[in-house]
């Protein structure tokens, strides 16, 4: 299969790229700084920026799905507004180029607590992620009302993150709106089994038009 990967330099999007090259697609990855891939026979790098919408349908032509790991940074002050206007380019360049199937990795924030609130709006939410989180859980209410794409999105779990496990263990579990817990805690993921889930879904497609979830 021909597929787009935006933010494939970053931490989910490098555990993307390598499973999907390991799975024999060709990638065409996007990046600002597309000197940072290596070299591999199915990979073909295009210098893009994912905030302009012009750029991405020009990149993403030709394939057979795009995969979206765009992040604005968690450092990054604007982070809110980045993050919503470089999806809005990324669905409106995508939809342009005429690619109908659009996968792309969201946040925990949106996942609902058993009182019906979704997570970002707990008070014991952290200050310090809330603009990104509140940003992904936005970019996920305007892709419910997408009508063109063959959308998914996939929240990792809860605990997720930078410095957790890397290993990859070749299962995880598949929950819908609700955070997937363990009998330690809340549930996490690595990178490689979060790509590993993400690259089962472009393959065997089975939440079209749905948010998922994942944890071990």
């Amino acid at each position: 299969m021909k597929v787009a990967l935006i933010g494939a330099t970053g931490f989910v999007g490098q555990a993307l790229l390598e499973e999907l090259l390991a799975r024999g697609h060709d990638v065409t990855a996007l990046a600002r700084h597309p000197e940072k891939l290596a070299a591999h026979p199915h990979l073909r790098t295009v210098k893009a920026d994912a905030q302009d919408a012009a750029q991405v349908q020009a990149a993403v032509a030709g394939n057979d799905a795009v995969i979206s790991a765009f992040n604005a940074g968690w450092s990054n002050p604007d982070i809110y507004r980045d993050f919503m206007s470089g999806t809005r380019a990324i669905v409106a360049g995508t939809k342009a180029a005429g690619v109908k199937r659009y996968i792309v990795i969201g946040g925990a924030g949106s996942l609902y607590a058993p009182d019906g609130t979704q997570l970002v709006d707990s008070p014991n939410f952290p200050a310090a992620i809330f603009d990104g989180a509140n940003a992904a859980r936005d970019a996920l209410n305007e892709l419910k009302q997408e009508t063109t794409l063959d959308w998914t999105q996939l929240s990792p779990p809860v605990a997720f993150h930078g410095g957790g496990p890397t290993e990859r263990t070749g299962r995880y579990r598949v929950g819908s709106d609700t955070p997937l817990n363990t009998g330690d805690g809340v549930g996490t993921i690595s990178p490689a089994d979060l790509a590993l889930a993400v690259v089962d879904e472009l393959e065997t497609p089975k939440h079209v038009g749905k948010r998922f979830t994942i944890a071990w």
